[in-house]
């Protein structure tokens, strides 16, 4: 069975961090840099406090009208994230993913962050087991003839 030690061998483990008095602003640019949906949120102790995505900036910034430049990304973000470890299965990921209705999952291994998944890479991971899955097929059948 598949874990997300698995997804992040083939993904890396980079994950892309904001500290909790950068403003949203700064926050923003650096995930649209990126082209990523969410960074984590670290404190001056460099632990993860939190994470900020694109939800927190539509529900917690525009829609209340807040000024981007002056918002601090603590005063927004969404603290105490959901993680996993890396033996976690993909399968409970994707029930976490769907019943905690988040995107991001901080990988987090007695304490210490390894990595982040997001249903895009379990949906990558799962296309190139099936990728991997049919060309074996196809050899077993054409290597019979």
């Amino acid at each position: 069975m598949p874990t997300v030690r698995d997804v992040l061998a083939r993904k890396g483990y980079n994950v892309v961090s904001v500290g909790t008095e950068s403003s949203v602003l700064d926050a923003a640019r650096i995930m649209a840099q990126g082209r990523i949906g969410g960074v984590l949120v670290r404190d001056a102790d460099d632990r993860v406090v939190g994470i900020f995505t694109e939800r927190d900036v539509l529900g917690r910034v525009v829609a209340e009208q807040r000024d981007p430049a002056l918002t601090l990304v603590r005063e927004v973000m969404s603290p105490n994230p959901v993680t996993v470890s890396s033996l976690t299965s993909l399968e409970a990921c994707s029930a976490v993913m769907t019943q905690r209705r988040v995107r991001h999952l901080p990988v987090m291994d007695d304490g210490d962050l390894c990595g982040m998944i997001t249903p895009g890479d379990l949906l990558a991971f799962r296309m190139a087991e099936q990728e991997t899955l049919i060309q074996d097929l196809q050899h077993y059948v054409f290597d019979i003839r």
